[in-house]
């Protein structure tokens, strides 16, 4: 599938900024299930390219209002691009790539608790594979329905579960916890997803899971469609939790209160996609 992707991120200060850094995992790179045909990325600022340590290109950049200069009021990031997508849900990391076994340690935001150590063992206790990875992702999702607005980034698996809502990033979160408490290394993945009846989730979240770590073989699930990773997923980057490969994050001095707007379009076309204003 050819998909042409647009994802804008507008900021608006009440005050003039007198620093900022961003750090942003906003560049998807070519694998067995992708082909980037054309990749663009801008910033108020100049970026500089580097290789994370979980492999992912991601960018850097910042800003110092000098003495006398310029106030500073707005800034946008824009990415966009066409990305060939295949079907295949599987992939194998080389040997630069981090071990498999560093996606076994529980992050803060992915601890598993007893809660969600049974959820593992009920769909995990005979082994991983397909069958049983898309069960562990039917448990998660009957037990936290997806909501917007319930939950935020610094949001834990343990208090989604303990919410019982939350959104793609919540589940994946949960979903990780579960097989990493099972004993499979299990990491997240942020991404694009082409859904036209449900644009909201262009911006999604799904989760990895290593079903072989001698061969760095990797399953993809997608836990809030209930589906392994297919033509309509387009991968920008992976880490042990959101926090590590969050598309946009960063730091400010100065800028008083922050508004933020962030608009993504995914599209099966080889056509531009042009946002109206």
């Amino acid at each position: 599938m050819k998909l042409s992707i647009r994802h804008e991120t507008h900021y608006e200060y009440s005050a003039p900024l007198k620093y900022a850094l961003q750090h942003l995992c906003l560049t998807p790179q070519a694998n067995a299930h992708q082909e980037v045909v054309d990749w663009q990325l801008t910033a108020p600022g100049h970026l500089y390219a580097q290789r994370d340590g979980y492999g992912n290109l991601s960018h850097s950049w910042s800003m110092t209002r000098a003495a006398g200069g310029r106030h500073v009021y707005r800034g946008s990031v824009h990415a966009q691009g066409t990305v060939m997508t295949q079907p295949s849900a599987w992939l194998v990391d080389d040997l630069a790539a981090p071990h498999p076994a560093l996606y076994l340690r529980p992050t803060p935001l992915t601890a598993a608790d007893a809660g969600i150590a049974a959820l593992g063992r009920a769909s995990l206790a005979g082994g991983a594979d397909e069958a049983s990875l898309l069960d562990l992702a039917a448990a998660v999702c009957k037990r936290i329905a997806y909501r917007a607005g319930v939950t935020d980034v610094a949001t834990t698996a343990q208090q989604a579960l303990a919410l019982g809502a939350g959104v793609c990033q919540d589940q994946a979160h949960v979903f990780i916890a579960a097989c990493r408490a099972s004993g499979w290394p299990a990491r997240y993945v942020s991404g694009y997803f082409h859904s036209p009846a449900s644009p909201e989730l262009a911006s999604h979240a799904w989760a990895d899971v290593c079903l072989d770590i001698a061969a760095r073989r990797w399953l993809s699930i997608d836990i809030t469609h209930l589906s392994t990773m297919d033509e309509r997923h387009v991968r920008l980057a992976v880490g042990p939790d959101y926090a590590a490969c969050a598309p946009v994050r960063g730091v400010r001095e100065g800028g008083g209160d922050e508004l933020m707007s962030v608009r993504v379009l995914v599209d099966e076309t080889s056509d531009k996609i042009t946002l109206e204003p």
